[in-house]
C-alpha cells in the first residue's frame, strides 16, 4: 500500500461534472456486487442444502457473510482514510472474488461457509467504501444528486438478489451464482483501477488502533452470532447463548475503554461526540432497519395471514422498494436546491408513521388494494430520508475522517438491522431451533395453525415499526440543519 509523504491533503483541483460522473460509475458496480451478495443466497438455501447435505447449519451460508461483512465496515472506513479510497476499494474486490472462487468450487458445507466468509471480509468494504468516495468527489451541496446512484444501485440489486438466486438455483447448478461473480468482479476490478484514478485524496497520515480493531471485531462478532443462532441453532436461554452474549458484553466495554485511552482510536471521538452524526445515525439507521425487517416478514406474513404463496407474495413488496428509490432520487435533488432539506423528510416520515400504524390496526383485515397503498406510503416516506442523514452527516465531518465515519454508520445500520430482525424472529416465530427466518418465507403458512393466532404475532411487529419510524421521526427533529457546504473540506 503506498504510504503518504505529508500530513495534511495536498489541493485538490475541482473535478467537472462529466469526471465526477466517470468516478461515480466506476464505484457503482462494487455496490451491486456488495448489495446483491447480502440477498442472493437466501432462495437458493433450499437446493444448496440438498447439494451439500448439514442443513441444520445451512443459516450459516448466509449468517457468516453477515457477521463477517459487519464486523469489518468499520476496519475499511479506517484504512481508506489511510491509504485511499481506491487501493481500499480494491483489495475489498479481490477478497469477494476470492472468497467468490472458493464458493464456487465447494464441495461441502463447511467448504462454502468459507467461502462465504472470505465473501464477507471482501463484501464489508464494497458498499462503505464507495459511499465515501461520493464525500470526495462532491461538495455537500450537490451531494445529495450523487447519492442517488448509489441508493438506486443499492436497493434494486438488494431486490434483485433473491429473484436471481432462485432463477439460477432452479433452473441451473446453483454454484452459478458465484461463478458469475468472478467476470463480474474482474469487470469491477478494472473499472476501479481505471475510472477512480482521477479521484481526488484528502487522507492524512494515521495510526490504525490495532487493539480498538481487534476489540470491535470481536464484540461485533459475538453479538452478530448471538443474534443469529439465538432460537435457532441454540435456545435463548442455552448456556452457549447466554455465555457469548456475556462474553460480548465484556468485549464492548473493552471497546469502549480503549476508544476513551487510545491516543489515536479506531472511532474518532470527535465523531462519536458530534450530535449531527449521532442523530442522522439514529434516523437512518432505525428507519433503514425497519424497512430491512418489513422486506423479510412481509412476504411471511401475506402468506400466513392472506393465503398467498410464495411468489406472489414477493411481487406485492416490488411497490416498498420501488417507491424508496423513487421518493430518495426525488428528495436527493430537493436537497441540493433548497436551504431547510431536513423538512421534505420529516413530512414525508408522518406518512410512513401513518401507514405503518394503519397496517398495525387492520392487520388481519386489509385488503390487497390497502396493503399496496401502505408499502407505497411507507416507501415514499421513508425514501428521502437515507440521503438527507447521509449527506447531513458527511457535511459535518473532516474529509479526511470519511472513511470512518461512514464505515461507523453503515456498521450501525447494519447491528440495528441484524437485532430488529432477530427480535421480530421471536415475536413471531418464537423459539423455534435449526430455523432460518431469512428462508422462512416459503413455510410460513405451516408456521400458524390459524390465522387469527398469526395475525396477532404480526401485529405486534407492525406496533414495533411504527415506533420504530417514530424513533427515526425523532432523530431527525433533533438533527441540526447545518447549511450544506458548497465546496469539499
Amino acid at each position: 500500500m503506498a504510504s503518504l509523504e505529508a500530513d495534511a491533503p495536498q489541493t485538490q483541483k475541482a473535478l467537472t461534472h462529466r469526471e465526477t460522473m466517470w468516478i461515480v460509475a466506476g464505484a457503482l458496480l462494487p455496490v451491486f456486487m456488495g448489495s446483491m451478495d447480502q440477498t442472493v443466497v437466501s432462495s437458493a438455501l433450499p437446493t444448496i442444502g440438498a447439494s451439500l447435505g448439514g442443513a441444520s447449519h445451512l443459516f450459516w451460508v448466509v449468517a457468516v457473510n453477515l457477521l463477517t461483512a459487519t464486523a469489518m465496515t468499520p476496519l475499511y472506513g479506517k484504512i481508506s482514510d489511510i491509504h485511499g479510497r481506491r487501493v481500499s476499494l480494491l483489495w475489498a474486490i479481490g477478497l469477494f472474488l476470492c472468497g467468490s472462487l472458493i464458493a464456487a468450487l465447494s464441495v461441502n458445507l463447511p467448504m462454502l461457509i468459507l467461502g462465504r466468509a472470505l465473501q464477507g471480509l471482501g463484501g464489508g468494504g464494497l458498499t462503505s467504501v464507495p459511499m465515501t468516495i461520493l464525500g470526495d468527489v462532491a461538495a455537500p451541496k450537490q451531494r445529495a444528486r450523487y447519492y442517488t446512484y448509489f441508493s438506486i444501485t443499492y436497493i434494486t440489486s438488494g431486490m434483485l438478489g433473491p429473484i436471481y438466486g432462485g432463477f439460477i438455483s432452479q433452473h441451473f447448478h446453483w454454484s452459478l451464482i458465484f461463478w458469475l461473480n468472478v467476470p463480474v468482479g474482474l469487470a469491477a476490478l478494472l473499472a476501479t483501477s481505471i475510472l477512480l484514478r482521477r479521484l481526488p485524496r484528502y487522507e492524512r497520515k494515521h495510526k490504525l488502533d490495532i487493539l480498538g480493531a481487534a476489540f470491535i471485531v470481536s464484540a461485533s462478532s459475538t453479538s452478530m452470532f448471538v443474534l443469529n443462532t439465538g432460537g435457532r441453532a441454540y435456545a435463548w436461554g442455552s448456556p452457549e447463548i447466554v455465555g457469548l452474549a456475556t462474553l460480548s458484553a465484556l468485549l464492548w466495554i473493552g471497546f469502549v475503554r480503549r476508544l476513551l485511552t487510545a491516543d489515536e482510536p479506531l472511532v474518532p471521538l470527535k465523531i462519536l461526540r458530534n450530535p449531527i452524526v449521532l442523530y442522522a445515525n439514529i434516523s437512518n439507521g432505525v428507519g433503514w432497519a425497519s424497512v430491512v425487517s418489513l422486506n423479510i416478514y412481509l412476504p411471511m406474513f401475506l402468506q400466513a395471514v392472506h393465503g398467498l404463496g410464495p411468489a406472489a407474495a414477493g411481487l406485492h413488496l416490488a411497490s416498498l422498494m420501488l417507491t424508496v428509490n423513487l421518493s430518495a432520487l426525488a428528495s436527493a435533488q430537493i436537497t441540493a436546491r433548497i436551504t431547510n432539506y431536513k423538512y421534505p423528510p420529516l413530512f414525508s416520515l408522518i406518512l410512513c408513521i401513518g401507514a405503518s400504524l394503519y397496517l398495525a390496526l387492520h392487520t388481519q383485515d386489509i385488503s390487497m388494494f390497502e396493503f399496496e397503498v401502505v408499502l407505497v406510503l411507507i416507501g415514499i416516506g421513508f425514501g428521502p430520508v437515507a440521503p438527507v442523514t447521509t449527506v447531513a452527516m458527511q457535511n459535518a465531518v473532516e474529509l479526511h475522517q470519511m472513511g470512518i465515519a461512514v464505515g461507523t454508520a453503515t456498521f450501525g445500520r447494519s447491528l440495528i438491522a441484524t437485532g430488529l430482525t432477530a427480535v421480530y424472529g421471536v415475536i413471531v416465530l418464537g423459539d423455534l431451533q435449526g430455523l432460518d427466518l431469512r428462508s422462512a418465507q416459503a413455510i410460513a403458512a405451516s408456521l400458524f395453525g390459524d390465522k387469527a393466532e398469526a395475525a396477532s404475532h404480526f401485529r405486534t411487529i407492525f406496533m414495533a415499526t411504527t415506533g420504530a419510524f417514530i424513533v427515526s421521526f425523532a432523530g431527525l427533529a433533533l438533527m441540526e440543519q447545518k447549511p450544506l457546504m458548497t465546496e469539499r473540506k
